[in-house]
């Protein structure tokens, strides 16, 4: 198994979900019913999104996620397939496949109701059986959407030389050894907010330097249409990297595309910044199109001008 596996430059384990959308005129009140448009299913899930991202941009990427043996979980592993992700890390079965139920008005505004399904159900264990996985890759990246326990697992069961990027969401009180594991910890204003608590401070520099006094190695803050602020351990102040300018249509999925982009490049040896300026011009491409998965740009597109 370790020859099959050696040579993956990003490593994704995380959660997998088929997002379930219905447009409605507005959400109903308690005891209400009101009647929306047809139903369209899209595969989602951070974990999925990352490694979509990724292999679309040309990393060879692996998934180390759990779905159901049910109609959903066939649907994401043909997007991962599609995409070129390789898919023999995917664990079938236990549960239900994740499923996100959103309801979205016309002004855009969107209410969801996650049921983490097989998600729930990716332990510890599943981390250890595919320790191959893990160390014939060189950059491994997680969310919050499966269980906490899996990510120190993760954190745990890295080899030397092993880099692990995590993106806290949703945010949850991260042990000490997790964050020390972080290379770097990647937040947006709420997630770093939540994190840091009172003391969080205003500006995005400011949230650098209290999350890199939690003991992670290196911090990027995500500021939307304003790039990224990456900082770390010898730079606590850090470097802004602008945005590209862009008519943004749907931002749904942008953040993973570009914690997806930036994991991907630190695995070919670019530096924090280097990585942050291309994951910034994946982002941005990625809002330009409406949905998710199906807004994640090839590296040719983002290349162009």
């Amino acid at each position: 198994m370790q020859e099959e596996h050696a040579g993956h430059d990003l490593l994704v384990v995380g959660s997998a979900n088929a997002d379930l959308v219905i447009g409605v005129e507005r959400r109903p009140a308690p005891g209400e019913t009101v009647l929306g448009s047809d139903l369209a299913v899209h595969p989602g899930g951070k974990g999925g999104n990352q490694a979509v991202a990724a292999a679309r941009l040309g990393a060879r990427t692996a998934l180390l996620a759990r779905v159901g043996d049910d109609a959903h979980g066939r649907l994401l592993l043909d997007a991962q397939r599609a995409a070129g992700t390789d898919t023999a890390g995917v664990l079938v079965g236990g549960a239900p496949t994740g499923v996100a139920l959103i309801t979205v008005d016309p002004s855009g505004d969107n209410s969801i109701v996650v049921s983490p399904g097989a998600n729930a159900r990716l332990t510890p264990a599943d981390v250890r059986a595919a320790e191959s996985l893990v160390a014939g890759a060189r950059v491994v990246s997680t969310q919050l959407e499966i269980p906490l326990e899996t990510v120190a697992e993760l954190a745990a069961t890295l080899p030397a030389g092993g880099r692990l990027v995590l993106n806290p969401s949703p945010p949850a009180p991260l042990p000490a050894e997790v964050l020390a594991a972080c290379d770097p910890l990647v937040v947006n204003e709420h997630e770093a907010r939540f994190i840091l608590g009172e003391e969080a401070g205003e500006a995005p520099e400011e949230w650098a330097r209290g999350l890199l006094a939690l003991g992670p190695r290196s911090v990027v803050v995500t500021l939307g249409a304003d790039g990224a602020l990456v900082a770390a351990a010898g730079d606590p102040d850090g470097v802004r990297v602008p945005s590209l300018k862009v008519e943004a249509v749907d931002t749904t999925g942008a953040g993973d595309a570009f914690t997806a982009a930036l994991a991907w490049r630190l695995g070919l040896g670019e530096s924090l910044v280097e990585a942050a300026r291309y994951a910034v011009r994946v982002g941005a491409a990625a809002v330009t199109r409406p949905g998710a998965q199906a807004s994640y740009p090839t590296a040719e597109e983002v290349a162009a001008p």
